[in-house]
């Protein structure tokens, strides 16, 4: 599968400079990293000269215009997550976006429009779904060595309170954007179906938005996905998932290096390191999104398999229903 793609990185943040150094780990033959846009131009350009990018631009509009890139990378903040997908799309640019794709199904749904008109790749970037862990826990399932799947525990926190992106309205902040998501597709990479009935309850900060949510998926059977993410404190962070035939735990479940197998056997696979420092833990594990992505497109994909438009449709929907309980509406769920 030998075709290089060029990326476009959208956003000179933290999570971009991560997905950059974690593409550095990857064969320069397969991926090269053309050009990254911020909402200023010296932003674009110290980002450029560290990471020895050819070329910075001061607006996202003169990237989706580049002739020199073929799939655009968006590591910007949640609310700017649409508007900056649907001009990538309608540029003709395949996108590979940050999680939570949206701030609401109804935007998730026009993103994908916007893909399907253009025929263009594109996927809402779970990055957990590529990590070998991910793949030999759907084996077990798939293949029955786990048996019937009954119950998936999962928990995600950590001492978040003095980050706004994480706190702020205007910001796109709340516990279910950016940690809700993963725990619902953990769960439904385990269940494969809708969620019958879902229930939850949480708390809110100053401004209103959701800082501690518990919820219970619960599917076809009584089976359930128990899940608890927060803001406020860490948790242990894994996720298990048990079957009927024995249980397989995720360690960091949302970027897990180390699997507990159904034999109790841990098995670790560690990413190799880029040439910087990532901002966050284990960043560089995002090469094996990254690589999917292009074999999708070298393929004439326009979706993966391991995170489906329908997949992102549904994530959008229990986030929208678990916000909905919990009483945090926006200003996007009135539009």
């Amino acid at each position: 599968m030998a075709q290089i793609i060029r990326w476009g990185i959208a956003s000179a943040g933290k999570i971009s400079e991560d997905f950059v150094i974690a593409l550095s780990t990857l064969p320069a033959s397969d991926h090269k990293v053309q050009a990254v846009a911020a909402r200023t131009l010296d932003r674009a350009q110290d980002f450029a000269k560290k990471h020895e990018i050819p070329s910075a631009y001061g607006s996202y509009e003169e990237l989706a215009k580049s002739k020199d890139v073929d799939v655009v990378y968006i590591g910007v903040l949640n609310p700017q997550h649409y508007e900056v997908s649907l001009l990538m799309l309608n540029s003709g640019k395949h996108v590979l976006c940050e999680k939570p794709l949206a701030m609401n199904k109804k935007q998730v749904e026009g993103i994908l429009a916007a893909a399907k008109a253009n025929k263009r790749f594109f996927m809402e970037a779970v990055w957990s779904r590529f990590f070998p862990a991910y793949q030999v826990v759907r084996e077990r399932i798939s293949s029955g060595q786990l048996g019937e799947v009954k119950e998936v525990v999962v928990n995600f926190g950590f001492p978040l309170a003095n980050v706004d992106r994480l706190q702020k309205r205007e910001l796109g902040g709340g516990v279910v954007y950016d940690l809700g998501v993963y725990t619902i597709q953990v769960s439904q990479w385990a269940f494969q179906e809708k969620p019958q009935k879902i229930e939850s309850s949480g708390t809110t900060n100053a401004e209103g938005i959701d800082d501690d949510v518990s919820c219970t998926l619960t599917y076809s059977g009584g089976r359930t996905a128990r899940m608890r993410f927060s803001s406020k404190e860490k948790l242990d962070n894994t996720a298990v998932i048990k079957g009927t035939k024995g249980q397989a735990t995720l360690i960091d479940f949302w970027s897990p290096n180390k699997l507990i197998d159904i034999d109790g056997k841990v098995t670790e696979w560690l990413p190799p390191k880029g040439k910087y420092a990532t901002n966050y833990g284990n960043s560089e594990a995002m090469r094996y999104e990254a690589e999917a992505v292009r074999r999708s497109i070298v393929a004439g994909d326009v979706e993966n398999k391991n995170v489906t438009y329908a997949d992102s449709l549904l994530f959008a929907e229990i986030q929208d229903t678990i916000r909905k309980q919990i009483g945090v509406l926006n200003k996007y769920d009135e539009e």
